[in-house]
């Protein structure tokens, strides 16, 4: 007795319904489900292959692990600190920089820029010499061989890699006092471009230079250092790793995580990754009233075969769960189909980049086997909720004439 509600539930889904329009409703709440699934899961697994995106996008922005001052900008005793670096065995390197905001200028042309000075140890820490894609890095034979930014490079048509000409870096100088001559106003230096990289949004107008000609520029004395970035053999122990040399660094240094030096990045991202599911879920919602919708028509569909069932001793609430289960196969089919299709999707995205967000770029997508299981949680929540509660037929409806 207790699978014969399952049994005439399977029935009243496969087999030929007395009326075309009772077919139809209950495939159409089926593809509804189908469809509503499947754009929730493409475009969850969008958001997921974002995450990786924005990842590469800000992986030569931050290491693994910075660490600053917090007395002031400049790292002070920096022999002791690179000692103690040194002697942590899950730091694989680490690098020097100091970083300012510069007024750049070439030939009449000027414009505000970001000058990250950088030890040669910078690429072990930050492979950003493998993403020149014009010229090269520079040697560090001399203080004054950058990298440009190419939007910036562009802006002020600065050349590459020649010895003919040059820009000119402006850093302010600080005090105060009376200023009489150009010398009390900034420091410059001109600088010879010897390679071009992309910025990616997140390295705009930014260059790079040995940290020789940042001190010079600030007047620094050597080893100097605002921050020290840092890259670990395993990233994934970040937070260990902080918390350990943290405890040998002292209260009066501060030591941040990639994703803490991007919290605020990473907080827009979750934020917009949680507005378009609770978007979705409410389309899911709203799709489920295909399902509430076909369990009525259902209902009316079979109440003579109903009233006979219950004449013949078939419990009320074996009725009751037949409607359910039918609800529920419902859900079960459109959620399996429209994670099929969802997949489907994007795999073809994958592996043809047929849809693009820009003209050179596709939208990224990455599967991944937690977005399954969020989405069928959803789907299967709203719909075991609506044929649950569509599915309480009292005996005095189906009794009455």
């Amino acid at each position: 007795m207790k699978n014969i509600a399952f049994y005439i539930a399977s029935r009243y889904l496969l087999s030929k319904k007395g009326s075309t329009a009772v077919t139809f409703i209950t495939w159409l709440a089926v593809g509804a489900m189908t469809v509503a699934v499947a754009a929730m899961f493409v475009i969850i697994s969008v958001f997921s292959g974002l995450e990786v995106f924005n990842q590469n996008l800000i992986s030569n922005l931050h290491a693994d692990l910075t660490v600053k001052s917090t007395s002031g900008k400049t790292i002070k005793d920096f022999q002791k600190i690179k000692t103690i670096l040194q002697k942590t065995p899950d730091i694989q390197d680490f690098s020097r920089v100091i970083e300012e905001k510069v007024y750049l200028n070439y030939n009449g042309k000027g414009d505000i820029a970001y000058l990250r000075g950088v030890d040669s140890a910078y690429t072990k820490v930050n492979p950003i010499d493998k993403t020149i894609f014009y010229g090269k890095y520079p040697s560090f034979e001399y203080s004054n061989e950058v990298i440009m930014e190419n939007s910036l490079d562009i802006r002020l048509s600065i050349p590459v890699d020649t010895i003919q000409d040059f820009a000119t870096v402006f850093m302010p100088k600080p005090g105060t006092g009376i200023i009489n001559k150009e010398e009390d106003i900034y420091n410059k230096k001109n600088i010879m471009v010897t390679g071009v990289f992309p910025g990616n949004d997140q390295l705009n107008n930014y260059i790079i230079s040995p940290i020789e000609l940042s001190e010079e520029l600030l007047q620094l004395p050597k080893n100097s250092a605002y921050q020290i970035v840092i890259k670990i053999k395993n990233p994934k122990n970040a937070d260990q790793v902080k918390s350990d040399l943290q405890k040998s660094l002292g209260k009066d240094f501060e030591i941040k995580t990639k994703q803490e030096e991007n919290a605020a990045f990473w907080k827009m991202i979750n934020t917009e990754k949680l507005f378009i599911y609770l978007i979705f879920a409410l389309v899911i919602f709203i799709t489920t009233f295909n399902l509430a919708g076909a369990i009525i028509i259902l209902q009316l569909d079979k109440k003579e075969q109903a009233k006979s069932l219950i004449s013949l001793g078939f419990p009320l609430s074996h009725l009751r769960k037949t409607y359910f289960y039918t609800g529920i196969l419902i859900v079960v089919l459109g959620v399996v189909s429209g994670l099929v299709l969802g997949s489907a999707l994007c795999l073809f995205q994958q592996y043809t980049e047929f849809f693009k967000a820009v003209a050179d770029v596709p939208f990224p997508v990455k599967i991944v086997v937690e977005n399954y299981f969020i989405v069928a949680a959803t789907a299967s929540l709203f719909g075991v909720s609506i044929s649950w509660f569509f599915s309480k037929i009292s005996k005095d409806y189906i009794t009455k004439s």
